[in-house]
């Protein structure tokens, strides 16, 4: 796996995310804390309109950042959002009233929606063979892994503004490979090709529904974390810490191994089988949330959080495959743009839940209730992705692009 960064290019833009997603990391932590000193009890609320305001902006922005960018070169765009972020890390030691919260977080995330599908979009062009590709995929999920391991341990906020900072550096430093400008099209048409690629596409609607079952169960991790362990549990910082950790540390587990295992099972029964086991997870921690506190409780709390980063990452880890091979150089950022817009979409849905409706009846019950939307996104997964005939392995697109 290590063997793809020898490709200097991808080398530096490997690097480039580590140390965004790092910034990006502790200002997400800085701000979950910042919520619960400022709302106490209500913190879920908080952190659940920020979340929503987060999601508005990746679903709004993305593809309209990708209309907008679609004949500029990509790296000054990378550059930009990076320098963007650094502004906005920045203003966090100023903040002291949740609208302050919300307009960070728009802010920040606005340009992380241009960032990261022209980020995600250029890969595949840095390392044409799709076992390279591959072995990079399961970098990248480590990398957002780390973020989830390294940022709770990290608190100033001096590092955030040299994360951002380092990976526009580190983008202006590393040599793309030529890509041809698309071919100038209506505005529209421009804003809209990703989603309709998705809609004519089967994996790609069957990679829809596994989006909504991956966004309960984050939507419950990022919102209800810092109040199930302060509020509910009466733990300490370190202890949000650690369980947001142990998270991280089951996806980064998955991570290392996927390369082999796709080697060995097609695409559809790993992701299918991470959204098999997500809805199960999720209902078993809804039950030990539900039980009187104790050393017993928390220990299952953090084997339960271990298992629910390692199922996501079944289904995060291989879903750029899919993008990848049901896309062309031209037709890629587009299709990493809606990948990047619709997902985010489903949690306009799991974060108010996550949030508010958990405030009104409780961190147990909420818990069942994403487990029904769960089970509904992995339904339609299973409907709009069926098997294939045998031989295949998910590899072959289902529809001509040529035309798209």
């Amino acid at each position: 796996m290590i063997s793809v960064l020898r490709t200097p290019s991808y080398a530096k833009l490997f690097g480039a995310q580590i140390v965004a997603l790092v910034g990006t990391g502790l200002l997400t932590v800085a701000l979950g804390l910042l919520a619960f000193d400022i709302a106490r009890g209500d913190a879920g609320i908080v952190m659940g309109v920020a979340m929503t305001i987060k999601m508005v902006a990746y679903v709004a922005v993305a593809p309209l950042a990708t209309a907008l960018v679609a004949r500029l070169s990509r790296k000054p765009v990378l550059i930009g959002a990076d320098l963007v972020r650094a502004g906005v890390a920045v203003s966090l030691p100023m903040v002291t009233q949740a609208w302050q919260i919300y307009i960070l977080i728009l802010l920040l995330q606005s340009a992380s929606a241009t960032f990261t599908p022209t980020f995600q979009a250029v890969i595949p062009s840095v390392l044409p063979d799709e076992g390279d590709y591959t072995r990079a995929l399961s970098l990248s999920r480590l990398a957002y892994d780390l973020e989830s391991v390294l940022s709770p341990m990290l608190a100033a906020v001096l590092l955030t503004v040299i994360g951002f900072i380092g990976s526009a550096v580190l983008v202006a430093s590393t040599r793309f490979p030529h890509i041809e400008v698309p071919p100038s099209a209506p505005f529209l048409e421009r804003l809209t090709r990703g989603v309709r690629l998705f809609w004519r596409i089967r994996e790609l609607r069957g990679l829809m529904g596994l989006n909504l079952v991956v966004a309960t169960t984050t939507a419950m991790v990022i919102v209800n974390t810092v109040v199930l362990v302060q509020a509910h549990l009466g733990r300490s910082q370190s202890d949000v810490a650690l369980l947001l950790g142990v998270y991280g540390t089951g996806s980064m587990v998955v991570a290392l191994g996927m390369p082999a295992l796709l080697d060995r099972l097609p695409d559809r029964r790993v992701m299918v089988a991470g959204g098999l086991a997500l809805p199960v997870l999720l209902l078993v921690a809804a039950g030990v949330i539900a039980r009187p506190a104790s050393s017993g409780q928390w220990v299952a709390l953090l084997v339960v959080w271990t298992l629910l980063g390692a199922a996501t990452s079944t289904i995060l880890t291989p879903s750029s495959r899919l993008l990848r091979r049901n896309s062309q150089d031209q037709t890629r950022p587009a299709v990493f743009s809606a990948q990047f817009s619709l997902s985010h979409a489903c949690f306009l849905i799991t974060y108010p839940l996550a949030g508010a409706l958990g405030a009104a009846i409780g961190l147990p019950a909420v818990a069942v209730v994403l487990v029904v939307v769960g089970v509904l996104g992995l339904v339609a997964a299973l409907l709009a992705w069926r098997p294939v005939s045998t031989g295949s392995r998910d590899h072959r697109p289902t529809v001509s692009r040529s035309r798209i």
